[in-house]
């Protein structure tokens, strides 16, 4: 039995379909929704597969700033799910936890993204055997002004034209998404109520759609390649721990 934990840092920045995928595929799920003060996970041994979402937050956000959310703790645990051979995926602010648990600090995008836009696959996003399904462009979702730094072994797999960094590749198990394949209507609905001040602020920008447009994009397409993706990450990790045992 595969053992997904989330980390939620805001009801609005959830697992979206993430949670879907994990409950069709008959995994067990355990969370840590630490905007309702719920612990992080004491030890990951009952623990496969580490997914970190979203937030408004950044990995330099002090306690003081913001009570409920702790980042030093969050990049210790991830730092030993990373050391203990685990699948590590980072979503948004998930990406860039990542990315400083492993040296590199978080970075300011050239432009702020809100939306469905096209990103594009590298030219080691085409031999990522994990990607293989992406077509060269895919359109996905962003909703993002930082982006996740990049140690000296992580591989750029995709960006896009506002962002150099949308799916970063830190090591075989471990995955930095800057974009959002985990939108859905619901989980877009959420964002959209919770950051009508963002929206205003950055209305008019080249790569932020208004709340009309995110309430018609089509998120089907985006999630599907992320559900093949997550199945092929779980494929190689059942093939690695059997490695080990044996």
């Amino acid at each position: 039995m595969i053992n997904i934990h989330f980390i939620i840092h805001e009801v609005f920045e959830g697992p979206g379909v993430l949670e879907h995928w994990a409950i069709a595929s008959g995994y067990r799920l355990s969370f840590s929704r630490v905007y309702q003060h719920e612990k992080l996970p004491e030890s990951l041994d009952d623990i496969d597969c580490l997914i970190i979402m979203g937030g408004p937050q950044s990995p330099n956000t002090t306690v003081e700033e913001c009570p409920y959310f702790d980042a030093k703790a969050e990049m210790e645990l991830i730092d030993q799910a990373i050391n203990d051979n685990k699948i590590v995926i980072g979503v948004c602010l998930g990406a860039q936890m990542i990315g400083q648990a492993l040296g590199a600090p978080v970075e300011k995008s050239p432009y702020a993204e809100i939306g469905s836009f096209p990103i594009r696959k590298t030219k080691e996003g085409n031999s990522d055997q994990k990607l293989l399904h992406f077509p060269q462009n895919a359109v996905v979702g962003h909703w993002h002004g930082d982006m996740a730094g990049l140690t000296s072994e992580a591989k750029v797999l995709a960006y896009s034209k506002g962002c150099p960094r949308q799916i970063i590749q830190y090591s075989a198990l471990v995955y930095g998404l800057q974009c959002h394949l985990e939108f859905n209507p619901e989980s877009i609905e959420l964002l959209i109520q919770n950051s009508t001040e963002e929206l205003e602020r950055l209305r008019g920008e080249k790569y932020v759609q208004t709340p009309e447009e995110l309430r018609n994009n089509d998120y089907k397409s985006m999630n599907a390649l992320l559900f093949t993706f997550m199945d092929n990450l779980i494929k190689q990790y059942v093939v690695d721990q059997k490695g080990i045992m044996t």
